[in-house]
């Protein structure tokens, strides 16, 4: 009876140690898969703009982490970042897809026509990096250091003052922290 209790016990604990070393790898697997998410969001412009057809830059990440986007669904992050995540990726490099627009080659921010705006909210409400202040029936203004130029609050205006022009910056150090194309 004990050999046979012997026997049990050893094919427990080794059914326990794999299972141990199951979890382990698929632990170290999140975490490799984490690290290359990461290092793929580090790479996109972050103007949340959502033409890559992914809410942000984040799921847009994930997503081709997970091998179900292509690198080339970017506009505001251009052809350099799509050679960037090509390479990262092991993939062939490809030019941006006009599918999801288009950047002009100079950067572009938000303005509003003060005078006409009716201080609505709407272009507050779609602006996804907060580039937009202003307070309801007050008129609003943008702050072109954080506008990213994604157009996202051009639609939602119901008096049309809202239009894109070049990027100045006013100092300097504002324009290092521009997205690169």
């Amino acid at each position: 009876m004990s050999v046979w209790l012997a026997l049990l016990l050893m094919s427990a604990l080794a059914a326990l140690a794999a299972l141990a070393s199951s979890f382990a790898a698929s632990q170290s697997r999140a975490r490799a898969r984490d690290a290359l998410i990461g290092a793929i969001n580090d790479l996109l412009p972050q103007t949340q703009c959502g033409r890559c057809t992914y809410s942000g830059c984040l799921p847009y990440a994930t997503a081709l982490a997970e091998g179900t986007a292509d690198i080339n669904q970017c506009p505001p992050g251009g052809d350099t970042t799509a050679r960037s995540l090509a390479r990262l990726l092991n993939r062939e490099a490809k030019e941006v897809d006009a599918r999801f627009g288009a950047m002009p080659a100079t950067s572009m921010v938000a303005w509003i026509d003060e005078p006409a705006c009716i201080g609505c909210t709407k272009c507050i409400q779609a602006c996804p990096v907060d580039a937009i202040v202003g307070g309801a029936r007050f008129m609003h203004t943008v702050i072109a250091d954080q506008c990213t130029g994604c157009e996202l609050c051009i639609p939602p205006c119901p008096v049309d003052c809202i239009d894109m022009r070049p990027f100045a910056p006013r100092f300097e150090a504002a324009s290092s922290m521009r997205p690169q194309r």
